[in-house]
């Protein structure tokens, strides 16, 4: 049973209506999202690049400039390496557009997730000793990996980090001894001495805001990489980092430069999944792109993705759009058939009454586990590992719920795997085939999740009649784009609501579309978008049989509903018509 929490956080929201020339509803759903003071509204409505922060307050950033300026003089070879995630792809682009425009030896690599794993390894060194390589620039990896780099200081070679993940620790008598690699320098905000002031940055905005540094040191105009936000904002989204500070600049600015964007590889792959350009938001780059531009790292080579994103005719951006489309469009199939396992091996097992899950799928294809855990954890509501066999014992992801940190808990596991990394909703990691069990074991015998805990929380901004869903007011509330973890959208509650009639919509029938009635006697169109069936039949099981027909047939029902709710508006032939999405529901008895 879900937990329905009703936000009561206070302001003076007439006060802060009046100063932002919003209503004061927007004012406290503002406050909602625990924005408070003029500074921070201000930037929260009207942030741009210029309120971003200074690079240069990154620990090791002055170093990291220092380095790459010397070498680009020197004419040394760089190579960047990155990772096969929608992150790591454009966090390499980043860095490659950088370093060219200013005339750098550069190129890139980019770890096969089946044959190398994530981040860098010793093969990825050989490679770029082999071929030359002076200076080694890693992007959205290379914190966790000392021994690798190490090895390529061995070599002789120059070693950047560039990264954003948890830097690995140990605990000690004294508190965590955290352990960075042996690298020339070190750029990650996590770092407990960097004293940037927003740590929540993915991989692809470390590397742009090393980028725009260099460039700056350089006495180049850092605005001519303005064009490069559109891949921080499709990377931020794509690796679910929180829409806050920095993050929702980068974000809310990026998709402007997306509509308009001039990147052949990406312009493709928008006309390509079909999406209207001007109407193109959040969504469409975590549902539509970023799982084609993720698919190819999960199913072929990440360097197709990152093909893409460099293709220089459209002819080759058309042609790699359309595989990677049907790349996702195969990942589909495969998601479901595994997600289909995973259910099943916990329904008919003792795993049921696991606080954490550890489900292993040994035909699971291993770049789908990280997906397949994010179904079960949204079913279960648990945290979720999906484990599969791999070239090399066994390997996995894991997706988490609020209060089970998921790299802190591998952390106290790491004697049992042979690597792991990640932070606190999401991490990686690999062990030996007999260590499954004894995993499994341990990590629920350190859980201290509660049954409480394990109820998922639907967090409701304000009880609201539907009266108030007007154009004008779904209007306002697109200011608080862009939506996505950290900025979610607002939900709003109605109790005792009466519904009228409805029927089944759509070719696989899983759209109902109601009308119904609240308190106030205010008629209003209702969607529901989601398990249709399940709804149908809890109308059956709390009201009977008649009551689904007399539903169905527009007939006089006693079904009564406590719902929440998103305000919509239906344009149809030119008309627009108020109506509400309906996200919970409780039948009222």
């Amino acid at each position: 049973m879900e937990r329905w929490v009703l936000l009561r956080k206070g302001a003076d929201f007439e006060k802060i209506g009046k100063k932002y020339q919003i209503s004061p509803r927007l004012a406290c759903l503002i406050r909602n999202r625990n924005v408070i003071g003029d500074e921070e509204i201000n930037r929260y409505l009207n942030g741009t690049i210029n309120d971003l922060y200074d690079g240069m307050l990154m620990k090791d950033m002055d170093k990291t400039v220092d380095i790459l300026k010397e070498k680009i003089e020197e004419n040394k070879k760089i190579r960047i390496i990155g990772d096969y995630d929608i992150d790591g792809v454009n966090a390499t682009y980043i860095l490659l557009e950088g370093l060219e425009r200013l005339g750098a030896d550069v190129d890139s690599d980019i770890p096969d997730r089946m044959r190398d794993g994530y981040g860098l390894n010793r093969d990825l060194v050989e490679r770029a000793y082999e071929a030359g390589v002076d200076t080694i620039v890693t992007c959205d990896n290379g914190i966790a990996a000392s021994s690798e780099i190490t090895y390529g200081k061995e070599k002789g070679m120059t070693v950047l980090v560039t990264d954003h993940h948890e830097v690995p620790y140990e605990e000690t008598e004294d508190g965590r001894s955290y352990i960075l690699p042996p690298a020339d320098a070190v750029i990650d905000p996590k770092q407990a001495d960097c004293m940037y002031p927003f740590s929540g940055l993915c991989g692809a905005a470390v590397a742009y805001k090393l980028m725009e540094a260099l460039w700056e040191s350089m006495g180049k105009d850092s605005s001519d990489l303005d064009d490069l936000i559109e891949n921080v904002a499709i990377a931020t989204i794509g690796d679910v980092m929180d829409l806050e500070e920095e993050n929702r600049i980068f974000v809310k600015e990026g998709i402007q430069m997306l509509k308009r964007t001039s990147n052949l590889g990406l312009k493709a792959l928008i006309e390509c999944t079909g999406i209207e350009k001007e109407h193109l938001n959040s969504y469409h780059i975590g549902f539509v792109l970023g799982p084609c531009i993720n698919a190819s790292g999960r199913l072929d080579t990440a360097k197709r993705a990152l093909e893409l994103l460099r293709a220089k005719t459209k002819k080759e951006a058309d042609i790699l759009a359309g595989d990677l489309k049907a790349l996702n469009d195969s990942r589909k199939d495969m998601t479901a058939d595994a997600v289909e396992q995973a259910k099943e091996q916990v329904e008919f097992s003792t795993m049921k009454e696991d606080r954490v899950l550890v489900i292993y799928l040994p035909d699971c294809h291993e770049s789908l586990a990280g997906i397949v855990a994010g179904r079960i954890r949204e079913s279960y509501y648990k945290p979720v590992f999906v484990l599969t066999d791999a070239e090399e014992g066994v390997k996995g992801s894991g997706r988490s719920i609020d209060g089970y940190h998921m790299y802190e808990e591998l952390n106290k596991c790491k004697h049992l795997l042979t690597k792991f990394g990640g932070h606190r909703l999401a991490a990686g990691l690999s062990l030996e085939k007999e260590n499954v069990d004894t995993l499994r074991e341990m990590l629920n015998a350190n859980c201290r999740l509660t049954e409480e805990d394990l109820k998922e929380k639907v967090t409701i901004d304000m009880e609201m009649s539907f009266a108030n869903v007007t154009e004008k007011m779904v209007e306002e509330l697109s200011l608080l784009e862009p939506f996505g973890k950290g900025n979610t959208k607002p939900v709003f509650a109605a109790r005792n609501v009466k519904v009228l009639n409805g029927r089944v919509l759509g070719k696989n029938r899983n759209v109902l579309k109601m009308q119904v009635q609240d308190t106030a006697g205010t008629v209003i169109e209702a969607m529901l978008f989601q398990k249709v069936e399940e709804f149908l039949k809890e109308i059956e099981d709390v009201y009977g049989t008649h009551s689904v027909e007399m539903f169905l047939q527009g007939r006089q029902t006693d079904i009564r509903l406590a719902l929440t709710y998103y305000p919509d508006i239906n344009e149809y032939m030119g008309r627009k018509t108020p109506q509400i999405v309906i996200s919970h529901y409780r039948f009222a008895v």
